[in-house]
């Protein structure tokens, strides 16, 4: 597993960990870093996974009228815990990190939710974010977004 894909992991952990507990992601990143400091082997996916959760937290707002956008239907609210989540770090790669390649962002969005979640999850988040990646405005980041097939679905056909 790259270190980006842990450091994905650990930003979800952390993300969700605010969510259910309803702690602010201060104090989460507060107990985190103590962690980070604790466990210098997991150094790699430290610095990546504050980034996502900070971004996460300080465009939340934006991210959530995104994912109801084009979420066909579905509120915030109604959404499991860890979906919304994953669609959070998704749309944020998406829309805020230039650096990751959309289909990049989708497939590690859509993973999480194949390991973690449930069996719909996985077409739900890739459906999410795919339609995302593909309204953009012109100027926006490109988008490499598959469109209705999941990334690993996408990758084999080529």
């Amino acid at each position: 597993m790259s270190a980006r894909s842990k450091a994905r992991k650990r930003a979800l952990d952390m993300l969700y960990v605010a969510e259910v507990r309803g702690l602010p992601i201060a104090d989460v990143l507060a107990t985190e870093t103590v962690r980070h400091l604790d466990q210098p082997e997991r150094a790699s996916s430290w610095d990546y996974a504050r980034q996502i959760v900070t971004g996460v937290d300080d465009a939340r707002h934006e991210i959530d009228a995104v994912i109801v956008e084009h979420a066909q239907g579905w509120s915030i609210a109604r959404m499991p815990v860890l979906d919304r989540c994953i669609l959070r770090m998704g749309v944020w790669e998406l829309r805020f990190n230039p650096e990751v390649p959309d289909a990049v962002a989708i497939a590690e969005a859509v993973e999480l939710a194949q390991s973690l979640s449930t069996e719909e999850s996985a077409g739900f988040v890739n459906g999410v974010l795919g339609a995302v990646a593909g309204g953009r405005a012109p100027g926006e980041k490109s988008s490499g977004a598959p469109s209705g097939r999941t990334v690993a679905e996408d990758q084999e056909s080529r």
